[in-house]
């Protein structure tokens, strides 16, 4: 039984390893701990949200969008570009929206995620490595 449960563990962590490495899995990461941190900066009472408007309410736009900026690259990795820059552009945004960004901690996990996300790009083969040939 003990022996059963490492392999399936072992080839749930091998089925892991290989859908990481096909998307742009630690930028997305990252875009999502940073639009968690944003979004946690800016909870607060919902009386005080409603009674503030749009000012409190941009705290958890740009939160949440930072979260969905990083989500969706990993689902669709062809569409990392759009998705990482919007997320960039985002994470400062928060600067000015959400209390400094999620005390500046937010908005660098942001722009370091979608920078990585951006610049991510699919693994080549071997052999067009090793002639220089473009994909």
């Amino acid at each position: 039984m003990l022996t059963r449960t490492r392999s399936a563990a072992g080839a749930g962590w091998r089925w892991f390893t290989a859908f990481r490495r096909t998307r742009p899995f630690w930028g997305g990461l990252w875009l999502v701990v940073g639009g968690w941190t944003v979004l946690k900066f800016s909870l607060g009472a919902i009386q005080l949200v409603t009674a503030v408007g749009f000012n409190a309410v941009a705290g958890y736009l740009v939160g949440g969008g930072m979260m969905l900026c990083g989500l969706i690259p990993i689902a669709a990795p062809r569409q990392r570009v759009t998705f990482g820059l919007i997320g960039t552009v985002l994470a400062v945004v928060s600067l000015v929206v959400s209390n400094l960004g999620g005390f500046l901690l937010g908005m660098v996990f942001g722009v370091l995620g979608g920078a990585m996300t951006a610049g991510w790009g699919p693994r080549r083969s071997r052999a067009a490595a090793v002639s220089g040939s473009a994909e």
